[in-house]
């Protein structure tokens, strides 16, 4: 097999780390540069990469990228830096993947309301494919720049996407009730991820502003063929890992548990990464994998959906490696089973 060579933009981070590990038991790709603003060793900004990857890192720079051979980057990077970064890496022939989520709302203005600065790259945007292969699979294969999906979303768009394509729920009115572990707010300190601060502690934050909320509406909408609103919100919860949803929704007319469960299979089948469970699932069911563990239920007359994934794994890195082999054309499930 022939290995493809890859970089990961952004290398200090804790997606970056969970992805060189993916990356690093994939037998089709070859980790051929790690760019970060810390001129350390890989090894020394992770430590449990130690033996495994002997790479120093270097300032980002796309001709030392293209002249290493680099075919496609793996974007590690923030908001608002990632859409300055890959346009040159395209306009080189390296194809990206983008952890951030600089492309992956397809309309410029909606970016710029939730995300409060203007999209600089509306050229690029504007081809961007949105890497949730579930949904979008069949136009992964050979996309330039493909926008990974965010963490919270894909519970909330897979553990609704057999309801909404079937238009078995009302499209409005969807209630998102998410929690997450803290490392979704990533690697950088902030006051209320210090731990005494969010220990023994569970707390709400961006109520009703949350910008991962156009993205779920935008993915659900193109699955049920129109607008669909939901109210999304998120909690960090005191653990290292994990987000667990609970989604609640009006049934368009009487139906089963079984019924549901039985749909959500049929959906599902032939989607390796997406187990239909008829108990909750937890999250540490799916801790360091790529799974998304999802759960339905009839209650009172709602429709409650329980979705639970790892936010490192199926939530950044793990996904993103899955949209890696659907661009390349491995097998889904390679460097991820």
């Amino acid at each position: 097999m022939q290995k493809v060579k890859v970089a990961v933009l952004g290398g200090s981070g804790y997606t970056a780390v969970e992805l060189i590990k993916l990356l690093l038991r994939h037998p089709g790709a070859e980790i051929a540069a790690v760019t970060s603003r810390q001129a350390e060793h890989v090894a020394d900004l992770h430590p449990s990469l130690l033996g495994r990857l002997d790479l120093q890192c270097e300032p980002f720079d796309p001709d030392a990228l293209k002249a290493k051979g680099v075919q496609v980057a793996f974007g590690c990077l923030p908001h608002g830096t990632s859409m300055e970064s890959i346009p040159p890496l395209l306009d080189r022939g390296i194809r990206v993947i983008d952890l951030s989520a600089d492309y992956r709302l397809r309309d410029a203005t909606v970016y710029q309301e939730w995300y409060k600065e203007t999209h600089h790259d509306a050229k690029n945007l504007a081809h961007a494919v949105y890497g949730l292969p579930e949904v979008y699979g069949d136009t992964l294969a050979g996309a330039r720049l493909i926008a990974n999906p965010g963490c919270y979303p894909q519970t909330a768009i897979l553990g609704l996407a057999p309801l909404a394509a079937n238009r078995l729920i009302e499209l409005s009115g969807i209630v998102i009730d998410s929690k997450s572990g803290v490392s979704g707010a990533g690697r950088t300190p902030k006051l209320t991820t210090h731990f005494p601060e969010c220990n023994e502690s569970v707390s709400a934050y961006s109520v009703g502003t949350h910008r991962h909320t156009p993205e779920i509406e935008q993915a659900l909408g193109d699955i049920a063929g129109a607008a669909v609103s939901v109210i999304f919100t998120p909690h960090l919860m005191p653990m290292d890992r994990g987000i667990f949803s609970t989604i609640y929704a009006t049934p368009t007319k009487p139906v089963s548990e079984a019924e549901l469960t039985a749909l959500y299979r049929g959906y599902f089948a032939g989607k390796p990464f997406v187990r239909v469970r008829t108990a909750p699932p937890a999250t540490k069911d799916t801790t360091g994998t790529n799974f998304l563990d999802v759960c339905v239920k009839v209650v009172r007359g709602k429709v409650l959906v329980l979705a639970a994934e790892d936010n490192l794994i199926r939530g950044a890195s793990g996904v993103a490696v899955q949209n890696f082999n659907r661009v390349f054309g491995f097998p889904e499930t390679t460097g991820l089973l």
